[in-house]
């Protein structure tokens, strides 16, 4: 495999950054996971990262060095995070569980595979031009297809952020899975939380990342984001990646993985309470005790098939 892969969360205007972002590598398997938390005090952040964590740590197990079964490893993942959300409500006795979206994305063979549910998006963008993407799991989508609002109303409408699928509801999440689809070099894969694509069209980020260098592109769109955001800018968080099969001069950023044993595993998780770019009003007793309540919620499901 050879990629160029790029992400970043920023806090927006919000008081907290309740999205998560990750991507894991092993040789011949990529993982790419957005999740954007909702909950009172700090358990948006908790649940968004439970569903990071939940799905770096079952690649770990299970890339070895590909995945037996792609769309089983996503929907497995994801189920167990929606559960490990709830039991984390339930351990503290929460009147109202944690919820996050979560889209996640599979790529090996150079054929990709993703799942959804909610409204963090996945694009992938050829040529200048979107060619597919997820569909929101939001009532304004809904109201697109019906025909009450237009396409150009949803970034304004005042019920953008109504989600009727998530982990960690009630109700079992819907996850909607994407088909096979086969990469052809120099294709971009974008996931993004709301924050990030509600303010730019889709048409601006196909043509912006054609033939750009994505670690140059990706911070000029968020910085665009964000200044369209204003002053309700949501949290906007990205994980971007580029496939490249061949290169004449590969660059510096270039990642190749021809070289990885067949069980070694590349993670990018920030761990709870660790970035910066993840304001919250906690102590380091309160984000250590996090810590520890975290693992033990993903533990009761590590290895569950």
């Amino acid at each position: 495999m050879k990629f160029t892969i790029y992400q970043e969360s920023r806090q927006g205007k919000r008081k907290n950054n309740e999205d998560r972002i990750a991507y894991c590598y092993s040789r011949d398997a990529l993982l790419m996971v957005v999740a954007d938390g909702m909950g009172g005090h700090y358990y948006g952040e908790i649940a968004s990262q439970i569903a990071a964590q939940t799905l770096t740590d079952t690649f770990q197990r299970e890339a070895k060095p590909t995945l037996t079964d792609p769309f089983l490893f996503l929907q497995r993942a994801m189920t167990n995070a929606h559960h490990a959300i709830l039991d984390f409500a339930s351990d503290h006795s929460l009147k109202d569980s944690p919820r996050t979206t979560c889209v996640a994305c599979i790529v090996q063979d150079s054929i990709a595979y993703w799942a959804h549910s909610g409204d963090s998006r996945l694009y992938l963008m050829r040529d200048g031009r979107v060619i597919s993407q997820t569909r929101d799991h939001s009532r304004v989508r809904l109201l697109v297809e019906q025909g009450v609002i237009t396409e150009a109303q949803v970034a304004n409408h005042p019920e953008r952020n109504k989600v009727y699928s998530c982990l960690g509801g009630i109700q079992p999440p819907e996850i909607e899975f994407s088909r096979k689809t086969p990469l052809e070099a120099g294709d971009v894969l974008l996931l993004a939380t709301d924050g990030f694509w509600g303010p730019l069209p889709p048409e601006l980020l196909a043509v912006a990342l054609k033939q750009a260098n994505l670690l140059q592109a990706m911070p000029s769109l968020m910085n665009q984001a964000e200044t369209r955001g204003g002053i309700h800018c949501d949290n906007l968080s990205i994980v971007a990646a580029r496939w490249e099969d061949s290169y004449i001069e590969p660059a510096r950023s270039t990642i190749s993985t021809q070289t990885m044993a067949l069980d070694e595993i590349t993670t990018r998780l920030d761990e709870f309470g660790r970035n910066p770019a993840y304001k919250m009003d906690l102590s380091e007793d309160e984000i250590e005790n996090a810590i520890q309540e975290i693992r033990s919620t993903i533990d009761k499901y590590s290895g569950k098939k």
